[in-house]
């Protein structure tokens, strides 16, 4: 049976502080969550009842045993999430944030060099589930170091530009020697995805440009069918070659801003598999995202799709309210 969702990217350990607004140096207790942008993605649609796959690596040690276990409970199959044959290989990545509400979100990653996410083969790819899944979705990141770089390749090859297949911009400056280095790579990819998404750091790295509307265009231009450009408190603009949208940000009180893309981007598989108007797709991601920024964790913060149609709800009225 095909999936709704296939991702293949990186996967680890978050620990969040329980103490907010002071640096990891004072913080006294911490919490443990899965982490990882494509787990958190494929986590996220698996909440609106998506049947999602994640293909990764972890370390053979008891944080990746942590990771399969709870990628699995939270509704995720785990037949491609495998462990390093070796103990002696690089361990599962650990990642720390310190909390400064509303808008500062620091991130320390502590990562070998050679993540087990990094270290997905071609030949170990199941190329069937990504032929045959309603959408694959992939990261930047995962093009970052070799051989992740040639598995990326090889999936989007055996994909062949059909259906939904989805590049999250995902641009993390500690991966990569340089922004040139990133762009080179984006390059290549764009020319097998359908669609994008962004933040403008993202599209700058991607293709140059920080102004929404050109950035939209140059990804269009690439021959995608989709891009998603995310401008943060002006909120998000979406664009194909025959519609453009753009969707305010839905007002929330911000407790940890991480992991809110990655509800953005499980929301928007579930808009697209749905069927819905561009409009009420971006309208439900970004609802999505804002619920989990109002959250402390992220994966385990995902809405369901009711969480998501409450708020939406909500703003609904306070809009006829403000009407009436």
């Amino acid at each position: 049976m095909a999936h709704d969702l296939v991702v293949l990217g990186r996967t680890g350990v978050d620990i969040y502080p329980l103490d907010h607004g002071v640096g990891l140096e004072q913080v006294r207790t911490f919490e443990k969550f899965l982490g990882g942008s494509a787990a958190n993605v494929a986590v996220a649609a698996a909440r609106h009842g998506r049947g999602t796959a994640l293909i990764s690596r972890v370390g053979r040690d008891p944080f990746g045993r942590y990771v399969r276990r709870e990628v699995a409970r939270l509704g995720v199959d785990t037949a491609h999430l495998t462990a390093l044959t070796t103990t002696d290989g690089p361990p599962t990545p650990v990642t720390f944030c310190e909390v400064f509400p509303p808008d500062d979100f620091p991130l320390y990653f502590y990562r070998y060099a050679g993540a087990p996410d990094l270290l997905v083969e071609p030949g170990e790819l199941p190329l069937e589930d990504i032929r045959r899944a309603a959408v694959f979705w992939a990261t930047v990141t995962g093009l970052s170091a070799e051989p992740s770089r040639a598995a990326h390749f090889a999936a989007w090859q055996a994909r062949g530009r059909h259906g939904p297949t989805v590049l999250d911009l995902d641009y993390r400056p500690v991966f990569w020697a340089g922004p040139e280095v990133a762009r080179e790579q984006v390059t290549r990819a764009l020319e097998h995805v359908t669609v994008a998404v962004g933040n403008l750091q993202e599209c700058e790295v991607a293709v140059g440009e920080t102004q929404p509307h050109r950035a939209a265009d140059a990804l269009l231009d690439r021959g995608l069918e989709l891009a998603v450009v995310k401008q943060g408190p002006k909120g998000v603009l979406a664009a194909t070659r025959h519609e453009r949208v753009e969707v305010a940000p839905f007002p929330v009180e911000v407790v940890n801003g991480l992991g809110a893309g990655d509800a953005f981007g499980g929301a928007l598989v579930h808009g697209l598999l749905s069927g819905w108007d561009l409009t009420r797709v971006i309208e439900f991601a970004n609802v999505a995202g804002a619920v989990v920024a109002s959250r402390l964790a992220c994966s385990t913060a995902m809405p369901t799709t009711s969480e998501v149609e409450a708020f939406l709800a909500s703003r609904s009225l306070v809009r006829a309210e403000g009407t009436a």
